[in-house]
């Protein structure tokens, strides 16, 4: 009976010890199964590279072997010049005219590209005073971009004007007068001031249509940065567009209060450009 008992309390610890020992076979199975699936993609992968590198050996052979080509059809090149025999004496002349202007072609646009990355520098530099000055106006009210190696300013109509009006309000004065400090920093630079306009039709006793509105503006600045702020008036040209180069639709209000601005455009300076260019 005693034994009957022994057996009858231990049989529920043989079914425990049987059912941890089947999850935990489960799991090593699972485990297992994880490895030799992260193993056949290893594999998979190690193969695709095992490819590739034989790709690229086979690359590295033949732009080996195009270059020793090349070295050896240089060198016989060299030598067919070097011996006139080869050529006649006008072919060999030509010949080294030939190499003498490529290699001048050469340094000129090597002048041209250092010369051109000079004049972005000074963009740049140009670019960073104005919008160190004018840190302190609404983005939507003035706008300073580089387009194309040009630095253009835009600045909104409703900043600088009243509506239908080309009087410069005294706001607007503190703001050209910040654009005038950066400008006579740059005495070298010339300008453009354009007046732009929307397709609202305008007549009054002061003017005829939008081409007078557009070029009273730009005048209008121009004399303020003149006789207010000492800008010489030799660097500047006044023009005006009217309504007929316009940034955004006129059908909208949006559009439209886009389209009325005022750019000033900093002109490329040739002269300067190619006295960069000469300068070693």
């Amino acid at each position: 009976m005693k034994n009957h008992k022994i057996l009858f309390l231990s049989l529920p610890l043989l079914v425990l010890f049987s059912c941890v020992t089947k999850k935990k076979y489960y799991s090593l199975d699972s485990d297992y199964k994880k490895v030799q699936a992260n193993n056949s993609s290893c594999n998979d992968q190690l193969k695709s590279v095992q490819s590739l590198n034989a790709d690229l050996n086979n690359q590295k052979m033949l732009l080996s072997a195009e270059v020793e080509y090349l070295k050896k059809n240089s060198t016989a090149v060299l030598s067919a010049l070097q011996d006139m025999s080869v050529l006649s004496s006008k072919q060999a002349e030509s010949v080294k005219q030939s190499l003498e202007n490529i290699s001048q072609k050469d340094a000129y646009i090597r002048d041209l590209q250092s010369a051109i990355s000079r004049k972005d520098s000074l963009n740049m530099r140009l670019v960073m005073n104005l919008k160190s000055n004018l840190s302190d106006v609404n983005d939507k009210d003035i706008n300073i971009k580089v387009e194309k190696g040009v630095v253009y300013i835009d600045i909104s109509d409703k900043m600088l004007f009243n509506t239908g009006k080309f009087a410069v309000t005294e706001k607007a004065k503190v703001v050209l007068g910040k654009v005038a400090t950066v400008l006579n920093s740059y005495p070298e630079i010339e300008f453009l001031v354009e007046g732009h306009t929307d397709s609202v039709p305008i007549q009054n006793a002061c003017m005829m249509d939008n081409w007078d509105l557009s070029v009273k503006r730009a005048t209008s600045v121009v004399r303020i940065l003149q006789k207010e702020y000492n800008m010489n008036p030799a660097r500047m040209t006044a023009s005006g567009h009217s309504e007929y180069v316009p940034v955004a639709s006129n059908n909208t209000e949006e559009g439209r209060a886009l389209n009325r601005r005022t750019r000033i455009i900093i002109l490329p300076q040739l002269d300067q450009f190619f006295k960069l260019l000469s300068t070693k």
